[in-house]
């Protein structure tokens, strides 16, 4: 008993899964940590690769702003030179200039922390104000560099290891050069952004402390719906099938996963039911000939019967011996397909003559009480196929629709051959006449040791037929399915591909 069914089950499984479990015993981390801790990681090197093409940015902005700004200083000095003393010649005009509140603190109006050195010079370069200590700019004030059409120059300053740069503007009178305004400012300074810098650093550290709030939440209700999944496998893995998942989420691939494992949870459970039901029918099934077995031949043993009487209960024990053999061979031709164990002996045949041939026979052997008729296609159709597999099939085929029509003379079996050239393929419809197949049961046919309410009290077997017959189609490329099945009969098709003639 426990040998036969152990044959059902693939043992190279268990190697598998040992293998398996074997490779993957490493610690894992909880999908909120990990996926927290990526998105943190490319929002680090978002933020600092913003930040620092962000303060790049200001900083040249903040430089050409104050280049501007300086020069626009410039020429606004040079033009309130000549509009407050428009009376005075050129030479008294430079020499009683009055400084501006703005020249007084330059530095303010252009939002720098430094002043920039502010020079007036008449036209042969001889300094009328400046606001610089510094005596080594002097050199630069020469005529040959402010008569020069250039506003702007750019010098470098070895003391100050920094470029230095010059504006300047003409002040004229009566269409006279009277001399020059010229400021100086080093670009560290034009380019200098502290306050700005604390600006974006605190607007990218509000930020981040946003995105974290965000992606901590975002990844716990990524992570709920899928550890509510693994939490509800570790209790089928216990035998309990009763989960409780929410469906309550918008993600189309969280739907679809919780959807298909509830009903995967839904298929365990008929299959684990229809295990149960396999246990207990195996053990009916194999009882009731061994039981009876050893009732009649303990019955010619003790000589409670003899002669003619102890040769039919001889004949009895055969049968039934013969049957319990029956029952093996499905479980070990089961078995053997379904770890691709068992070879094919193809060969190409006309799909007419094969099946009027698997037909016939079966009407010989069987003697069954049932009209059968064939309707082969139009022309000859060859297909390569394992003759016996394929009487199996059939066969199977046909014993079903016979205890579904229990067998009466009026009982028919329609045998239509259809073939498709356009997908190359030739299609064995086989009818009968019979109640058909509750349509709550049809999905399950082809599930192992499915048996249907009435096939259990009616037939003996595992419930292995079709799923074998399903097998051994798909082993020769083709396929059966249930194609439709009614209060007035069902169809069955079966499926090959057509040999092309070489």
């Amino acid at each position: 008993m426990e040998w036969g069914i152990s044959l059902v089950f693939d043992k190279g499984n268990n190697k598998k899964l040992f293998d398996f479990f074997h490779e993957n015993n490493k610690e894992k981390i909880p999908i909120q940590r990990y996926w927290t801790g990526r998105y943190v990681i490319t929002l680090a090197i978002g933020l600092i690769v913003i930040s620092i093409i962000s303060a790049f940015w200001i900083r040249h902005t903040t430089f050409e702003k104050r280049l501007d700004m300086m020069q626009f200083m410039v020429e606004e000095t040079a033009k309130q030179i000549v509009e407050g003393n428009e009376a005075k010649d050129e030479d008294s005009l430079l020499q009683t200039i009055e400084v501006r509140r703005f020249l007084e603190d330059p530095g303010r109006y252009m939002q720098m922390n430094s002043d920039p050195s502010i020079f007036i010079v008449n036209n042969n370069g001889d300094i009328v104000y400046d606001n610089s200590p510094d005596k080594s700019l002097h050199r630069l004030l020469n005529p040959r560099l402010l008569y020069d059409a250039k506003k702007l120059e750019t010098f470098y300053s070895k003391t100050q290891n920094d470029n230095l740069y010059m504006v300047k503007a003409p002040v004229e009178i009566k269409g006279t050069t009277a001399g020059w305004v010229v400021f100086f400012e080093l670009k560290g300074n034009l380019a200098e952004v502290n306050q700005e810098y604390k600006q974006l650093f605190i607007m990218v550290g509000a930020l981040a402390i946003i995105s974290l709030l965000a992606i901590y939440f975002l990844s716990k209700q990524l992570a709920k719906p899928i550890t509510d999944v693994a939490e509800a496998a570790e209790l089928i893995k216990e035998g309990n099938y009763e989960v409780q998942i929410s469906e309550n989420v918008r993600e189309k691939e969280v739907y679809e996963l919780i959807r298909s494992f509830k009903e995967m949870a839904i298929k365990l459970e008929k299959l684990e039911n229809l295990r149960t039901e396999l246990l207990a029918g195996v053990t009916h099934e194999l009882k009731t000939p061994v039981t009876s077995i050893s009732g009649l031949l303990q019955a010619i043993k003790d000589g409670v019967v003899e002669k003619e009487e102890a040769a039919e209960f001889l004949d009895i024990s055969i049968q039934e011996s013969e049957k319990m053999k029956k029952m093996v061979e499905d479980l070990l031709a089961f078995n053997a397909f379904a770890t691709q164990a068992m070879p094919l002996d193809n060969e190409i045949v006309d799909v007419n003559e094969t099946t009027r041939k698997i037909v016939r026979d079966w009407e010989i052997t069987y003697q069954h009480q049932v009209i059968v008729n064939i309707h082969p296609t139009a022309e000859p159709t060859n297909i390569t196929v394992d003759y016996i597999r394929l009487q199996q099939i059939l066969v199977n085929l046909m014993n079903n629709a016979m205890h579904a029509m229990d067998g009466n003379n009026q009982s028919k079996l329609e045998i239509q051959l259809k073939s498709n050239q356009s997908s190359s393929t030739v299609f064995i419809d086989v009818t009968d006449s019979g109640g058909g197949i509750d349509i709550e049961e049809q999905p399950f046919i082809f599930e192992r040791f499915f048996r249907g309410e009435h096939k259990k009290f009616q037939t003996s077997g595992f419930g292995l037929g079709l799923p074998f017959s399903k097998m051994i189609a798909h082993s020769m490329g083709g396929d059966l399915e249930l194609l439709k099945s009614t209060t007035d009969g069902t169809t069955f098709r079966l499926t090959l591909p057509i040999t092309k003639h070489h």
